[in-house]
């Protein structure tokens, strides 16, 4: 069984947050391939489905992103996942707007989520990082990350939930590079390449 982790912060109060994009991808990957409906399981919500004739179980934890580690690691010792099969969705500071990458291992960019993930689980996990682009100065970081997408925004934030949905089946096939390069593509006829992607970090 494969787990995909989706990270962010709990409640209405946070839910169009940057920092919950990873849970709106796992949200979109469940919807697009009939999971099951959601419930409270592994301190936090949670549902099974199929993808690619590989069962996966996405996760949604409520321990709040800094503790998000607790919920992973029960999900994964209750049904004893690898972790090259465990995946964490989760926003990326380092990255522009409407940019995706996946990689197997890691280093956590000072991101609590996974910090928590690595010290409950180790660090040989999938990550599927989903570019929020940087507000430019550190000390902007903190509400930037706990402020709403803007309306402007949200086109491509729905173009890189679809991406999620749509090439999820390219990661339990471990082809990451392949969902790579497919996400650009999509991203690129969705109007949202690295010519025009909006509010791009120039750093």
């Amino acid at each position: 069984m494969f787990l995909f982790a989706g990270l962010g912060n709990p409640g209405p109060k946070y839910a169009g947050n940057r920092h919950n994009i990873g849970f709106m991808a796992v949200d979109a990957i469940a919807r697009r391939h009939h999971f099951s409906p959601w419930r409270r399981r592994f301190q936090g919500a949670a549902c099974e489905g199929e993808i690619e004739g590989q069962k996966v179980l996405a996760l949604l934890p409520e321990t709040y992103m800094n503790e998000s580690g607790r919920a992973v690691a029960e999900a994964q010792r209750f049904y004893k996942i690898e972790l090259r099969d465990l995946f964490a969705f989760h926003d990326e500071l380092d990255l522009p707007p409407a940019k995706v990458r996946a990689k197997l291992g890691g280093g956590n960019a000072g991101h609590n989520g996974l910090r928590s993930i690595t010290a409950q689980c180790g660090n040989d996990y999938g990550r599927v990082r989903l570019g929020i682009g940087h507000p430019g100065d550190k000390a902007l970081v903190h509400s930037y990350v706990l402020s709403d997408f803007a309306k402007a925004e949200q086109g491509w934030v729905e173009a890189v939930c679809d991406g999620c949905a749509e090439l999820a089946g390219l990661l339990v096939a471990r082809k990451l590079e392949e969902f790579q390069s497919r996400f650009h593509l999509l991203l690129e006829a969705r109007g949202f390449g690295a010519a025009t992607q909006p509010g791009a970090d120039k750093r």
